[in-house]
C-alpha cells in the first residue's frame, strides 16, 4: 500500500460522454491554476471495468475556497469536510480537497479533518476498488491501495482494518454488500467477519440512509445475492427481521416446489432483471421482497396441510410498519401496500363476475400488479394461466370498456329530485355497475335506471 509500489494502468475514456468531458474540464482548470487534481473513486473503478459512470468525483490539492474562487457556479455542500459541488452545465461534480480524517465519534462523521496529500486521502476511503485515481488527460489510473488487484480478483476489501473502516461509517457494512452484489464480487473474509461482529451497530444509522442503500441493492443487478449476503452477515436480521424470519417457513410443495418462503422470495428477486425490464421500479422490488412477509406469522398446519390464511392482508400491515420505520413517503408506502394487498386476487380472476374483473384490471398501475403476479408464479409453481387470462382480457377490453365515461353527475341527480348526501355515492356506484355489465350505455338509459331503482327515495319533485 505504499506509493513506491503503486500500480498503474492506462484506460480509454468513454466515447461521447458529456459527463466525462465536464469532469475533464474541471480537472484541467484546477491544474492550470497550479493544483493537483484527479478523478477518484467509483467512477475510476467503473472505467477500469469497462462501464460508463453516471457521476464523476474529483480530488484535488486545492482548498475549498480556492475551488470556489476558480469556478463560477459552486455549492459548498460539505465545505467543513473539504467538499465543494462544482456545477458544469446541468451536472454537478463533487470536488474534494485531499484530507485525512480525525476520530469518528458518531459512526458517520469525523470530529475533524486535516488537509494533506493524495496518499493520506486515498487511505481514508472505504474499499480498495474505490480508492483508485485517474489522470483524465492521459487515461493513467494510479493505484496506491491495491484496488486494481482486487478488481482482477473480483474482491471487495476495505482499505486497512475493516473494523476501523466500519466504525468510521457503519453504513459501509451495507455498502460492502451492495458492491459485492452489484459487481458480482466476493466479500473479503475479514470484512465478512467484521460485519458479523458489528452488524447490530447498523441500527445506529439513520433510517433514510439505510433505506437508500437497500433500494440501491433492490434496483440493481445481483439483488438476490445482495439479500443472501445480508442474511449471511446478519445485517438482514438487524434491519429487516420480518424478512429474515421467512427462512425455514415451509410451504405446500404442490404450489411451492422451490422450498421455503425465503427461497421463493429470492427466486423472484433473481427473476426481476429478466421479467421486469432493464430498469425495474423500486415499488415493484420492495413489493417482491415484502409480498409474503405475513407468512411467517400466519403459518397454520392441520390435517389438510400448511396454510397462510390472510397473509396478504396481515403482510400489508407488516409492510406498512416496515416502510414507516424506514421513513418511506406516504405515496411510496401506499403503492407497495396496494401490490401486496392485492397479489392473491389473481387466484380468482377467472371466477370474477364481469364488473369485479373490470375493476380489478383497471386498478392504478395494473402493469405492476401483473409483473408481481408473473414473478410470483415463475418463482414457484410456474403456472401462468391466470397471468395469460388477464393479458387476454386486457386485449379484449379497451380502456373505454374498463373505465367508461360517467353518464350522470351529482347535478343530474339533483335535477332529478334527489337531495345531496350519502345516497349519491350509492346511486352513482349502481349506475357504473350497470354500465360495466352492459345494461346501460347512454345518459337517458341511466336516468331510467335510477328512477326504477331509487325513484322512491327522491325528496323533492323533479
Amino acid at each position: 500500500m505504499t506509493s513506491a509500489r503503486a500500480e498503474a494502468l492506462i484506460v480509454s475514456p468513454p466515447e461521447d460522454s458529456a459527463a466525462y468531458a465536464g469532469a475533464v474540464r474541471i480537472v484541467e482548470t484546477l491544474r492550470r491554476s497550479g493544483h493537483e487534481a484527479y478523478l477518484v473513486g467509483g467512477c475510476v473503478r467503473d472505467l477500469v471495468m469497462g462501464s460508463v459512470p453516471d457521476d464523476y468525483d474529483i480530488v484535488t490539492s486545492a482548498r475549498p475556497q480556492e475551488v470556489m474562487d476558480l469556478f463560477e457556479r459552486t455549492v459548498p455542500v460539505g465545505a467543513a469536510f473539504g467538499v465543494v459541488l462544482v456545477v458544469a452545465g446541468a451536472k454537478g461534480y463533487q470536488v474534494a480537497t485531499y484530507r485525512s480524517d480525525g476520530p469518528y465519534a458518531d459512526g458517520r462523521h469525523p470530529v475533524g479533518i486535516t488537509y494533506g496529500g493524495v496518499h493520506e486521502d486515498v487511505r481514508r476511503r472505504d474499499f480498495t476498488i474505490n480508492g483508485l485515481l485517474m489522470d483524465p488527460g492521459t487515461g493513467r489510473v494510479i493505484d496506491l491501495v491495491g484496488g486494481l488487484g482486487d478488481i482482477r480478483n473480483r474482491r471487495v476489501k476495505t482499505i486497512g482494518d475493516p473494523r476501523l473502516r466500519f466504525a468510521e461509517d457503519r453504513l459501509r457494512m451495507l455498502r460492502a454488500v451492495r458492491f459485492a452484489a452489484t459487481l458480482d464480487f466476493f466479500l473479503d473474509p475479514e470484512a465478512v467477519a467484521a460485519i458479523r461482529e458489528e452488524a447490530p451497530l447498523i441500527r445506529g444509522i439513520s433510517a433514510e440512509r439505510i433505506r437508500e442503500e437497500l433500494t440501491k441493492i433492490l434496483t440493481r443487478r445481483g439483488l438476490r445475492r445482495g439479500m443472501e449476503l445480508m442474511m449471511e452477515t446478519g445485517l438482514l436480521e438487524e434491519i429487516l427481521p420480518e424478512v429474515a424470519a421467512l427462512s425455514g417457513v415451509g410451504q405446500p410443495p404442490d404450489y411451492h416446489p422451490e422450498g421455503d418462503v425465503w427461497e421463493h422470495t429470492l427466486r423472484m428477486l433473481d427473476l426481476m432483471p429478466q421479467h421486469a425490464g432493464p430498469a425495474w421500479e423500486a415499488t415493484l422490488a420492495w413489493a417482491v421482497l415484502l409480498h409474503d412477509v405475513g407468512k411467517a406469522v400466519t403459518l397454520h398446519r392441520d390435517e389438510r396441510g400448511v396454510h397462510f390464511y390472510g397473509h396478504d392482508r396481515i403482510g400489508a400491515r407488516m409492510a406498512q410498519e416496515i416502510m414507516g420505520r424506514l421513513r418511506f413517503s406516504n405515496a411510496e408506502t401506499e403503492a407497495v401496500l396496494d401490490l401486496i394487498a392485492n397479489h392473491m386476487r389473481f387466484i380468482h380472476v377467472r371466477e370474477m363476475k364481469t364488473t369485479t374483473l373490470k375493476r380489478f384490471l383497471r386498478m392504478p398501475r395494473f402493469d405492476l400488479h401483473l409483473k408481481l403476479h408473473l414473478l410470483d408464479c415463475l418463482g414457484s409453481h410456474g403456472n401462468l394461466e391466470n397471468y395469460e387470462y388477464c393479458l387476454s382480457m386486457l386485449r379484449e377490453m379497451p380502456p373505454e370498456t374498463l373505465s367508461p365515461p360517467r353518464l350522470l353527475t351529482g347535478m343530474d341527480l339533483q335535477d332529478m329530485g334527489f337531495l345531496p348526501g350519502p345516497l349519491f355515492k350509492e346511486i352513482l356506484g349502481a349506475v357504473e355497475e350497470a354500465q360495466l355489465e352492459g345494461r346501460v350505455s347512454t345518459a337517458e338509459e341511466a336516468r331510467r335506471f335510477v328512477l326504477e331503482h331509487f325513484g322512491d327515495q327522491r325528496r323533492t319533485p323533479p
